[in-house]
């Protein structure tokens, strides 16, 4: 049996709605954040000595990182190749996307999530108004116009493709997913219309759905 270290609110989601496409049976060990520091609890270092999530076990094995858990799933467990591109070209696209999610996009993401708590608990109240200065600074100078440039990137490939590696929803999708998630759930995506509708497309599937059930409400981290 397939287990799924699962910290709430997190990228391991993804790692639930592969198992799901794939039908594959697995057993969810859930994980609360701590409510202060809304990190991960130090019960997870007993898994793997990061202390992150997704964290998956399979026949001994123990695995990290959302990207390459995918790609583990999809290499063992896809068998018929429903959820990785046949055609080299859209392989490419395939490959790009499953690396861009983290290697790109998710840096930034991060970035101003930390930025936008600076000059709010546990910053020290006499240097929050600096300090809160400065985030704003960050975001708006810098953060804020890479994203949007991200932004119209992933809206020109989606007016032209329906999913990220061409005509068939693929595990690229599940891996960019999250990062999409947590722009829309920060900022909105009205001025965007081709990538809402990938995401109101790739959330209405049955597995999504059933994530829901077996992970529990899922929120993005503002």
């Amino acid at each position: 049996m397939i287990i799924v270290h699962h910290l709430d609110n997190s990228r391991s989601q993804r790692i639930l709605w592969m198992l799901e496409e794939l039908s594959v049976p697995y057993e969810v060990k859930q994980y609360q954040r701590d409510k202060k520091s809304m990190l991960a609890p130090a019960s997870l270092k007993k898994v793997h000595p990061l202390g992150k999530s997704p964290v998956l076990e399979d026949n001994g094995l123990i695995l990290a990182e959302s990207g390459a858990i995918i790609e583990y799933l999809q290499e063992v467990y896809d068998e018929a190749g429903t959820l990785k591109p046949a055609a080299f070209a859209e392989r490419q696209q395939y490959r790009y996307w499953m690396h861009y999610a983290e290697g790109s996009l998710m840096p930034l993401l991060v970035m101003k999530l930390i930025f936008s708590r600076l000059g709010k608990p546990p910053m020290p109240w006499l240097i929050r108004p600096v300090a809160g200065a400065i985030g704003q600074g960050v975001q708006k100078n810098y953060l804020d116009k890479q994203i949007y440039t991200h932004m119209d990137y992933l809206e020109k490939h989606l007016a032209t493709h329906p999913y990220f590696a061409g005509y068939q929803f693929s595990a690229a999708d599940i891996q960019m997913s999250f990062p999409i998630e947590a722009i829309n759930a920060r900022t909105g995506l009205g001025k965007y219309p081709h990538i809402n509708a990938w995401l109101s497309n790739v959330t209405a599937r049955p597995a999504y759905q059933k994530v829901l059930e077996n992970g529990g409400p899922f929120t993005i981290l503002r």
